[in-house]
């Protein structure tokens, strides 16, 4: 009954249309003095508690470096880059756009900023060289999600967040140690490279059947070329995931030398910000970073209710009573994960569905890191499919196109990242082999 209740309540609040973050607090607060005698000191102590995580830190860390990065003119360097590399096949604008978007992600982490940096570059540059604009937009938009599963992925570290500290057992009934953002951050990579190859295959296959533009083959020396003049970019992914997988530094400390290095670069080496735009960049990131921060912050308190109501055990108590296996219950997580996705943004979803999902998972012997990676999945198409889809309103205001042509134009690579995830799910050596390869695990 509790369940139903906040529940229901929770999405009275949502269908308001109040934001989430506010439907999250006024949840607790009104579910707490009406219906149970929890102090009120409590509930303002983990308002403060719940956010007193040094993990925390490498969000607004992780967001100032992307924007740093997206106004310092790392993004077009990268995709003459990859134009040189890949421009001749069939599709070559396109498969730059997924090579560009995969290493974009790969520093920012922010997959909105990642549609917003290459796209602005590249969707004009497919139209002027005769690509159709659906074409283009399907591709970017749908790439542009990778920045959710690559490492520095914002998305991950809020998963370690939202289950840090949660006492889950497995099957054995012996406790399960939740993941750090550094075994989360090291098996991002993997399928992150996977889906980056089948998107790529996707869009080379529609450009082949259609007959779309080939830029001519470059020459080595541009190659090289190209490759200097984007290598100081190519260097923050060096510095963020080999410092982590080294130990010289914790994935807070690798966000704050990311943001330092990216300022240094943007403004110094390739000149292409000056100081006096740091005024707006600076507000950028600390407006994005206030909004994170804000609803993990009524997130922690929603998770505290549920805890205190037990409502995470009793739910995994009812589905291990119902001989519910993995197989079952994953495609149960999925198809809520998605539905979800049609009217809550992926921090959102993170942050309430984690912390109830997790226990029952962890008691059906699922992998904490492989069920992390499942989530970030299930995220990235989430961004890509409406009503709600962060990409496709990002992708709408580049191409001026409306929200129901956009999610025309998606659906092919749409399909590739749905069998994807299939695969994901059931496969959880995807996952796991580069954090066990290299013994964080």
């Amino acid at each position: 009954m509790s369940t139903l209740i906040i529940f229901g309540l929770l999405l009275t609040l949502m269908l308001t249309g109040m934001p989430i973050s506010i439907s999250l607090g006024l949840t607790v607060l009104t579910f707490l003095f009406t219906m149970t005698d929890v102090p009120i000191s409590s509930v303002a102590l983990k308002l403060f508690t719940g956010i007193e995580k040094f993990e925390i830190m490498a969000i607004p860390f992780f967001i100032l470096a992307g924007n740093f990065l997206m106004h310092g003119g790392v993004a077009k360097r990268m995709i003459h880059f990859a134009t040189t590399l890949v421009g001749h096949w069939y599709g070559g604008l396109g498969l730059a756009g997924v090579v560009s978007c995969a290493l974009f992600a790969a520093i920012t982490g922010s997959s909105v900023a990642t549609v917003v940096a290459v796209g602005s570059i590249m969707l004009p540059a497919m139209v002027k060289h005769g690509y159709p604009q659906r074409f283009g937009a399907g591709v970017i938009t749908t790439s542009g999600a990778l920045g959710i599963l690559f490492p520095p992925s914002i998305n991950l570290v809020m998963y370690s967040i939202a289950t840090a500290g949660m006492q889950a057992t497995g099957p054995d009934g012996m406790p399960v140690s939740t993941p750090s953002v550094g075994q989360l951050f090291m098996a991002g990579v993997l399928p992150g490279l996977c889906l980056s190859f089948l998107l790529g295959v996707t869009t080379w296959y529609r450009a082949r059947k259609n007959n779309y533009p080939r830029l001519p083959k470059a020459t080595w020396g541009e190659r090289i070329k190209a490759f200097r003049e984007s290598v100081w970019g190519l260097l923050l992914i060096v510095l963020v995931i080999g410092g982590i997988y080294s130990g010289i530094f914790t994935p807070t400390e690798a966000a704050a030398m990311a943001a330092v290095y990216a300022f240094i670069i943007a403004v110094f080496v390739y000149k292409d910000m000056s100081l006096k735009d740091m005024p707006k960049v600076l507000i950028n990131a600390a407006s994005m970073s206030s909004m994170l921060l804000y609803i993990i912050t009524n997130a922690v308190l929603f998770s505290f209710l549920m805890a205190s109501e037990q409502i995470p055990q009793a739910m995994a108590s009812w589905i291990t009573a119902q001989g519910l296996g993995i197989v079952a219950f994953l495609i149960v997580v999925n198809v809520l994960l998605l539905a979800a996705g049609n009217f809550m943004d992926p921090a959102a979803i993170v942050l309430i569905m984690a912390p109830i999902l997790y226990p029952v998972a962890m008691k059906l012997g699922v992998n904490p890191v492989h069920f992390g990676i499942l989530i970030a999945v299930n995220m990235e198409v989430g961004l890509c499919h409406p009503p709600v889809g962060l990409n496709l309103y990002v992708a709408s205001g580049i191409t001026k196109m409306g929200i129901t042509e956009l999610t025309v134009a998606v659906w092919p690579w749409l399909l590739t990242m749905l069998a994807f995830l299939i695969a994901i799910t059931y496969m959880p050596s995807i996952s796991l082999w580069l954090p066990r390869t290299l013994g964080m695990m």
